[in-house]
């Protein structure tokens, strides 16, 4: 039998969430490295639960596979602090884990030789669905790892060339108004994508690069992180309380130089290289302290499906509007991906960083988290 496209992906997602369990000890598989992360070991189990959930579960009806660990890989059912020290052995994990990957490859191939088997398996939909559920997890396995090396020190690091402000840069590309498309589209495109629409958008001015790290150290060196002016209300109770000064992953050496962390280690901060490891409120007054402000994400969507977007690959980008259900939304294939993040306390991002999987790359991708959280890979682009 002959694998699909969509299952051959699947089966390199598959790889890369093993590989980044692979290298560590069976003590850093288990540790949560950030409140709001599961340690690395569980996303793992997790997205091996999930294939089984959906695939022998409920396509087939069998759920030996999942029923008996629902209690710990469902996550409303297994507080983080807790699913560390309940993980099995790493390498005993690993084993079970590789073993029902293989499983699952070869029976989503037999199945698909058989016509309409099950709804959900009608043109590969539930196979794009892992893959992209896998690739949302193996990004936030690298939050952790970086949330790991963050707990080095390196302070002894010496760039080897120094990090210097830059004034904001204003290339930009105007939009007349307009009536534009928004949303995704089947099978692809998940229930908050959808349904596509007409969106009619007035004339706007956007930045054909995000922030980089010299523009907002420019912020910054000229006391952004202390002027009252700049931040909204709520940013500036956040911050009063945070106490942040820089990004997340932004540290300076014993001779004052600055360098970024991430996964492997201390590195370089290039300067023309998207900042990120920002939250919401940090984008908010630095658009404002730049005399612009965030893009709505259906202007950011406009931009890109236009072209216009540079840089669009190495951070996710805050956009000034909420989480929210399109005119028309239905959920699917369950109610718990998107229904509880229309709170109104959930920002939207676009774009996608250095760990985005290609399938999530999309115009029409909605990324959203609230707008305090800093530990992701998440940055800004502006609107003049």
């Amino acid at each position: 039998m002959i694998a699909t496209a969509p299952v051959a992906r699947l089966c390199v997602v598959q790889q890369r969430l093993r590989a980044l369990v692979d290298d560590l000890d069976d003590t850093a598989y288990r540790t949560q490295f950030h409140p709001d992360l599961s340690p690395i070991g569980w996303h793992l189990g997790h997205c091996a639960f999930i294939e089984n959930y959906w695939l022998r579960e409920i396509v087939l009806g069998d759920g030996r596979l999942s029923q008996p660990y629902a209690y710990y890989y469902v996550p409303a059912n297994s507080p983080k602090p807790q699913r560390g020290p309940a993980l099995p052995p790493k390498e005993q994990l690993l084993v079970e884990v590789r073993r029902q990957h293989d499983d699952n490859l070869h029976l989503l191939v037999k199945l698909g030789a058989q016509a309409h088997a099950h709804p959900l398996l009608e043109n590969d939909y539930l196979t794009r669905f892992l893959v992209q559920h896998h690739a949302q997890h193996i990004e936030t396995m690298n939050m952790a790892r970086t949330q790991r090396a963050l707990r080095h020190e390196y302070a002894s690091f010496r760039p080897t060339r120094p990090l210097i402000s830059a004034p904001v840069k204003r290339e930009s590309h105007t939009f007349e108004a307009g009536s534009y498309w928004i949303g995704g589209e089947a099978p692809e495109a998940f229930d908050n994508e959808l349904p596509a629409h007409r969106f009619a958008c007035d004339k706007f001015t956007i930045a054909t690069r995000p922030v980089s790290n010299a523009e907002y150290l420019g912020f910054i060196e000229h006391d952004g992180y202390r002027t009252r002016r700049h931040w909204h209300d709520a940013g500036w109770r956040w911050l009063q309380s945070a106490g942040c000064t820089h990004p997340e992953h932004w540290r300076q050496n014993t001779h004052g130089a600055w360098f970024g962390i991430d996964g492997r280690g201390a590195n370089q901060l290039i300067s023309e290289d998207p900042v990120y490891g920002i939250s919401y409120y940090e984008a908010q007054a630095f658009a404002v302290w730049a005399d612009a402000r965030l893009p709505h994400e259906y202007e950011w969507e406009i931009a890109y499906r236009a072209g216009c977007l540079k840089k669009t690959s190495y951070v996710w980008e805050w956009c000034d509007n909420t989480f929210h259900p399109y005119e028309g939304f239905k959920p699917f294939p369950y109610d718990e991906y998107s229904l509880p993040w229309f709170d109104g306390a959930h920002y939207t991002l676009r774009g996608g960083s250095r760990y985005t999987e290609p399938e999530l790359r999309r115009a029409s991708f909605r990324n959203f988290y609230t707008a305090e959280k800093r530990h992701i890979f998440a940055g800004l682009r502006l609107v003049f």
